[in-house]
C-alpha cells in the first residue's frame, strides 16, 4: 500500500503508446470504508477533547485537575499515532511490477550502479555460512556484473568469517557462471540445493563443491570453537 501514486505508467500501458510499462497501479476497493472509518473516527476523537477540554475547566480541586490533564495529554499522544498512520490508508493500491520490460525500455549499460552491504558481527550467533549465501545470492543477480558491488562488513573482525569468505570466492567462479547459464531464480546455494532442482551432471559437480565449503566451515568452527573454549594454542 502506498501514497497516491502519478497515474501516467497506468496510462501508457492501457492505450498501448510509448514505451511497455515498468508497472501499473490499481487502487484498492476498500479506500472508500477507510476514508469513512477515519472520519467518523476522528469526529470521535474531536468529541472526546471537547469533554476533556470541559472536565480541565470544571474541575473543583488541583488533584481532579492534575488526573484530567494526565488523561488528555495520553490520548494526545495516542491521537497523534493513529493521524500518523492514516496516510497509508487514505489510497491504498495494488502494483504490479514488470521486470522484463526494463531492457526494452533502457540498454543494460544504461543501468544505474548498485552497492550492497552486508553486515555480520559474530561468527557463533550469526553463521558464516548464511552471510556466504547471502553474498553469493546477490552476486548471481541478473543484473550487469560491473554496476553491482557487493561489501561485508565483519564488525567482529573474525578469522572464521574471512577464511569462509576465501572459500566462498573460489566457489564463486562456478556458482556464478552456472546461475546464468541456467537461469536460476533461488540463486542461494543453500536454497537451491534444498529444493526440488533438476540432477544433472553439472549440478552435481556444484553441489559437491558446495557440501565441500560447507564441510570445511564446519571443520574450521569446531576448531575455532575448541580453541576458544579451552584456551588451547597450537
Amino acid at each position: 500500500m502506498e501514497g497516491r501514486p502519478k497515474e501516467s505508467g497506468t496510462k501508457k500501458a492501457s492505450t498501448g503508446g510509448g514505451p511497455p510499462p515498468l508497472h501499473t497501479v490499481k487502487p484498492m476497493g476498500i479506500t472508500i470504508f477507510n476514508r469513512l472509518f477515519a472520519t467518523v473516527y476522528a469526529l470521535a476523537i474531536l468529541a472526546l477533547f471537547y469533554h476533556h477540554t470541559k472536565t480541565l475547566l470544571c474541575s473543583p480541586t488541583l488533584v481532579s485537575f492534575s488526573m484530567n490533564l494526565a488523561l488528555s495529554l495520553s490520548d494526545f499522544v495516542l491521537t497523534f499515532m493513529w493521524i500518523s498512520t492514516q496516510t497509508f490508508r487514505m489510497c491504498p493500491v495494488y502494483r504490479k511490477q514488470f521486470p522484463e520490460n526494463v531492457e526494452k525500455v533502457m540498454k543494460r549499460s544504461d543501468f544505474p550502479a548498485l552497492d550492497v552491504f552486508i553486515c555480520t558481527a559474530d561468527p557463533y550467533k550469526e553463521p558464516p555460512i548464511g552471510v556466504v549465501n547471502t553474498a553469493l545470492s546477490v552476486m548471481a543477480y541478473d543484473y550487469p556484473t560491473e554496476k553491482i558491488s557487493v561489501y561485508v562488513s565483519d564488525d567482529g573482525g573474525s578469522a572464521l568469517t574471512l577464511f569462509s569468505f576465501m572459500e566462498a570466492a573460489k566457489f564463486s567462479t562456478h556458482w556464478l557462471p552456472f546461475c546464468k547459464k541456467n537461469n536460476i531464480l533461488e540463486r542461494s546455494p543453500e536454497a537451491y540445493f534444498e529444493s526440488s532442482h533438476p540432477c544433472t551432471s553439472e549440478t552435481e559437480k556444484i553441489e559437491v563443491r558446495y557440501c565441500k565449503i560447507i564441510y570445511v566451515f564446519i571443520h574450521k568452527r569446531i576448531f575455532s570453537t575448541y580453541t576458544r573454549d579451552f584456551n588451547v594454542v597450537f
